[in-house]
């Protein structure tokens, strides 16, 4: 019998890469689940990881609005949530003055708004539990002005910074917080947010979302707070407290600047 059986863990943006590798690991350590993703991929994804014998629910929603969060929250509302693993979030490449803004308005109502929304009502209920694991998606892109990034930086910023304050404010209890913070890995989400034309869009280092995954449960399970995953992300990370901001600016416009990969 699996550690976990029978426990249950929420997973957000399930479908595919990141999070949906979290919620395999899960499911094979015999967690319930209920995952979540605002396509329709999330059945599918449902599908699959149900043949791993466990129970899987899925709810397509999305989290960057209150009507979302609220039908996520209806599933699981009424039960013992062991695990959420936020892990729903956005991105957005290009100048901010040149995207549209509805566009980088969602990306913050998801990054930011939809997670804080979800972690205080999950966490709600773990504080009078007192038990509980909370895992938040942030990034190492947290730690750099983002230049052609600059709102899915500023959220993942958020992100980390929230991650240690809600971390610290439950340290006298049984729920732990993990802030997993990924570098560029190899999912859906240079597509979809425009950066495909970009250096870090077309460089084929990125790192295994299964193993950002791994390193991201296990962290969680042993209640470490913050955890990068790869060891040049984790050098990154280090680095991005002593090298001057201008300069980590100039740093990541290069790496996101629209038509760098082509100069590159």
């Amino acid at each position: 019998m699996a550690e976990h059986t029978g426990e249950l863990a929420v997973v957000t943006g399930a479908s595919t890469g990141i999070g949906y590798e979290l919620a395999k690991i899960a499911a094979t350590d015999g967690y319930d689940l209920v995952i979540c993703a605002d396509e329709a991929e999330i059945e599918e994804a449902g599908r699959k990881l149900g043949q791993l014998g466990t129970r899987v629910e899925t709810v397509q929603a999305d989290l960057g609005t209150e009507h979302g969060v609220t039908a996520l929250w209806e599933k699981i509302a009424d039960r013992k949530v062991d695990v959420l693993m936020a892990n729903a979030g956005r991105g957005l490449g290009h100048a901010f003055l040149d995207q549209e803004f509805e566009k980088a308005k969602d990306v913050v109502d998801t990054n930011i708004t939809g997670t804080i929304s979800l972690v205080h009502k999950v966490g709600r209920q773990m504080r009078t539990r007192d038990a509980g694991r909370i895992l938040i998606t942030g990034s190492i892109a947290g730690f750099i002005p983002g230049a052609y990034q600059a709102v899915y930086n500023g959220t993942k910023a958020f992100l980390d910074s929230f991650s240690e304050a809600l971390a610290n404010e439950l340290k006298e209890t049984n729920v732990t917080v993990t802030c997993l913070e990924p570098g560029p890995t190899e999912t859906e989400f240079f597509k979809r947010g425009e950066l495909m034309d970009s250096s870090v869009g077309q460089d084929d280092s990125k790192d295994d979302p299964a193993m950002v995954a791994r390193t991201g449960y296990d962290a969680m399970q042993k209640g470490t707070r913050q955890v990068a995953s790869g060891f040049m992300n984790k050098v990154q990370a280090t680095f991005a407290g002593i090298i001057p901001d201008a300069v980590l600016a100039q740093m990541h416009r290069k790496m996101a600047e629209p038509g760098s990969a082509e100069k590159a």
